[in-house]
């Protein structure tokens, strides 16, 4: 990708390295998910029939940030899913979160850049997600990735 970022699936060898930067994005985002939420979302990576997938960005040498060559600079979960409106699958990007020392140098649009290669490889319909309106950052980046923003308003009913 010209990025020195390459981007894999996460393998259970991954284990040490996606936990900590799951923790290190439900941190950004003020969460803190109840005991065993996280293991189960790994478990649930692994497990080949399971809809949640994740991607991991590994810096190369001289690469992202200054993390060490090899090093895993971002992740990227997503769910896949049928829709009613097409026989395609859709792709629910869920997490995208980078390595606070590698921000900047193109992880997160090679976590993109990937998924929706994936995705179009696959036959999928779509890629899509959401994020804080006030998450200047990201939006530059998914601006930049997508064109903008869809028209649609997001509700949510919490129910637990």
């Amino acid at each position: 990708m010209g990025t020195g970022i390459t981007v894999t699936p996460a393998t259970a060898g991954d284990a040490a390295d996606w936990h900590r930067l799951f923790a290190d994005y439900c941190t950004f985002y003020g969460e803190a998910l109840p005991d065993g939420v996280a293991a189960d979302v790994w478990r649930r990576i692994l497990d080949p029939a399971s809809p949640v997938k994740g991607l991991l960005a590994r810096a190369a040498d001289g690469g992202a940030g200054g993390i060490e060559g090899g090093g895993v600079v971002g992740l990227c979960n997503y769910v896949l899913h049928d829709n009613t409106w097409s026989v395609r699958t859709d792709c629910y990007l869920e997490d995208l979160y980078t390595d606070p020392a590698a921000r900047g140098r193109g992880v997160g649009r090679a976590l993109i850049g990937r998924l929706v290669e994936i995705g179009r490889q696959a036959g999928w319909r779509r890629v899509y997600w959401h994020t804080q309106e006030d998450n200047a950052t990201a939006r530059r980046l998914y601006d930049g990735v997508t064109g903008g923003c869809d028209a649609f308003v997001r509700y949510t009913v919490r129910l637990v």
